[in-house]
């Protein structure tokens, strides 16, 4: 199928063609057609007119005139100017009807496939090993797996890649602490709150008794340097963590490819270093290898340089320091490399929070420096606060654990289920009680712009009403509810005869608009790495059959409006689902 916009774009770009003829600017291309945000104006508009009368000197409005003019009648659309020389589109109810019975039989619900398939690594979540989730790493996590969800639709050869974090300095106190503190049952019972118990044990220790911090410095050393008890031990605590990890990730529906942390690339570290040495990109400094600004860009826009006491000052990328250890920006760029040459990646996009902005545009550079072409994004996120507008955290002011979110979510989602259906089977309210919770979660995060901080609300998160998952998992239950009372015989199936749809209420016409919208949305999300586009769009879709079902009987209209109306009450099940599904959020049956 072909969207709407994309229909209107080619007739658009045809009729301003035959207007301008050999004025026609050959770097201009297809005109663009956007969902109208005031409906009084119609459904789609576009000011292409406006836009190209500066370059071909003429009159926007009188612009517009000749190319509505030449566009003629469309069977599709109306089509009106509207002030200094909009064009703006109104589609017929019967061309909406028409497309109603298309993404009828459309498997994919109108939503095209990408013009060009590519290979994308996505490297999200990214926990360390020997530290349980907190909180903090909601963002990362949900919008990482919807973008994976999201890419994988559109065509795209996806490689979901958890970096975790499973090399550091952290693991000399780890290791001594594994040897001389660490309780085995503990262990057994909650691997990653043992280890972190552990790690805290010995950091305090180290502040009291400096000598201490020198032995956990020998234990790092032996394992950097492959001693086979450190190692073994290393390993060990990958493993238990992973396994505590995958609780998680398994409760949220989350999965991975790939799990290359960062002790993957260690072996490749010194030979990049030395390269860049060779290539005149990285030199010495104070001992340190650094890279620095190559003038490439103005200073402005150099990641290198920063505005200090009125001058721009070098702040070099160290890659690796003066005693020989090697930083993120070393582990980064090697990852990079492997991504490149081994998944032969066209695009990596790195799910990571805004603080670390300043670090991949300067990764990125250097990979400008050395030749490296590609498609790398930061995907960046704000913070999680609490209603005190500070970092969400607990009374006594720790950082909350992502177990303990989720726990808490179903259980609040239990007391709103039993609530609401008292007499449903108890193993069906903990399915339910799951689905609706973690639903919540999942839609309060992905439902913000990603770039703003946003405060967790438990009360908001868990309301049946308001721009929430409950709230789009109701209107789903509504939907399958009619079919439930009707027979689910009568679900409309593949139908090839003519048309059965047909939009004579207002709010028949406003839920075909919303769903024809679908085709249109989920590109969009995916173009710009924003999953409120489409949370906001399911949203409104929900709105659109509340009103719908409020205004339009379903069960008691005559056969041929009511097979309509069960047409377009399907439908709306069906993108509900597959949108939801693409953020990672399960629709229940019942609610």
């Amino acid at each position: 199928m072909t969207t709407i916009p994309k229909q209107l774009e080619s007739r658009l770009t045809e009729a301003f063609r035959r207007v301008l003829g050999e004025a026609m600017p050959e770097d201009y291309g297809t005109m663009t057609v956007n969902a109208s945000q005031d409906l009084r104006f119609g459904d789609y508009q576009s000011n292409a007119a406006m836009v190209l009368a500066k370059r071909v000197k003429m009159n926007p409005r009188t612009l517009a005139m000749k190319v509505i003019e030449e566009m003629g009648n469309l069977s599709l659309a109306t089509v009106e100017i509207a002030g200094p020389g909009f064009i703006n589109f109104r589609v017929n109810a019967d061309y909406f009807a028409q497309y109603m019975q298309d993404m009828i039989n459309d498997e994919r619900l109108g939503v095209p496939t990408a013009e060009t398939a590519k290979t994308i690594v996505i490297d999200f979540s990214a926990p360390n090993v020997a530290k349980p989730m907190h909180v903090g790493h909601i963002r990362s996590t949900i919008i990482g797996d919807t973008l994976v969800r999201l890419a994988r639709f559109m065509g795209h050869t996806v490689i979901a890649d958890n970096h975790i974090g499973d090399w550091g300095t952290q693991f000399g106190m780890i290791l001594w602490g594994w040897k001389n503190l660490l309780d085995p049952q503990a262990l057994d019972a909650d691997p990653i709150e043992a280890l972190l118990n552990v790690y805290k044990e010995v950091n305090k220790r180290c502040k009291e008794q400096p000598e201490l911090l020198e032995a956990c410095k020998a234990e790092l050393v032996k394992l950097q340097s492959g001693d086979d008890e450190n190692i073994s031990i290393w390993k060990r605590c990958i493993e238990v963590t992973k396994k505590g990890l995958d609780k998680i990730y398994n409760q949220l529906d989350i999965h991975f490819d790939v799990w290359l942390g960062e002790s993957f690339y260690n072996d490749a570290l010194p030979g990049l270093v030395n390269q860049l040495m060779q290539q005149g990109i990285a030199r010495e400094s104070d001992g340190a290898v650094c890279v620095f600004s190559d003038g490439f860009h103005k200073p402005e826009d150099d990641p290198f340089l920063v505005y200090k006491n009125e001058e721009w000052q070098s702040v070099p990328a160290i890659i690796r320091k003066a005693d020989g250890a090697f930083l993120y920006a070393t582990t980064d760029l090697a990852t990079l490399d492997y991504r490149m040459n081994h998944f032969h990646a066209d695009s990596i996009w790195y799910v990571v929070g805004a603080p670390q902005e300043k670090h991949f545009k300067q990764i990125f550079d250097i990979e400008r420096m050395r030749g490296v072409t590609g498609d790398f994004r930061h995907v960046a996120f704000g913070s999680i606060l609490g209603k005190d507008r500070h970092p969400f955290k607990t009374r006594d002011g720790e950082t909350v654990s992502l177990q303990n979110v989720i726990d808490e979510a179903i259980e609040r989602a239990a007391r709103v289920v039993e609530q609401k259906s008292p007499d449903m089977p108890s193993d069906e309210k903990a399915h339910v009680a799951q689905v609706v919770g973690i639903g919540a979660i999942k839609f309060a995060e992905l439902s913000q712009n990603r770039l703003s901080d946003y405060i967790f609300d438990w009360d908001k998160m868990l309301s049946l009403s308001g721009d929430t998952a409950p709230y789009l998992q109701n209107s789903y239950v509504r939907v399958r509810s009619i079919f439930r009372k009707i027979g689910e015989k009568r679900i409309p199936q593949q139908q090839t005869a003519p048309s059965p749809v047909q939009l004579n209420a207002a709010e028949e016409l406003h839920l075909a608009r919303m769903l024809a919208r679908f085709g249109e949305v989920v590109p969009a999300t995916l173009d710009d790495c924003r999953p409120n586009l489409l949370a906001a769009y399911l949203y409104d879709l929900a709105r659109a059959f509340h009103s719908f079902y409020e205004a339009c009987p379903v069960l008691r209209a005559e056969e041929m409006i009511q097979s309509s109306r069960l047409a377009l009450c399907d439908l709306t099940a069906r993108v509900l689902r597959c949108g939801t599904g693409l953020l990672g959020i399960e629709m229940p049956d019942r609610m």
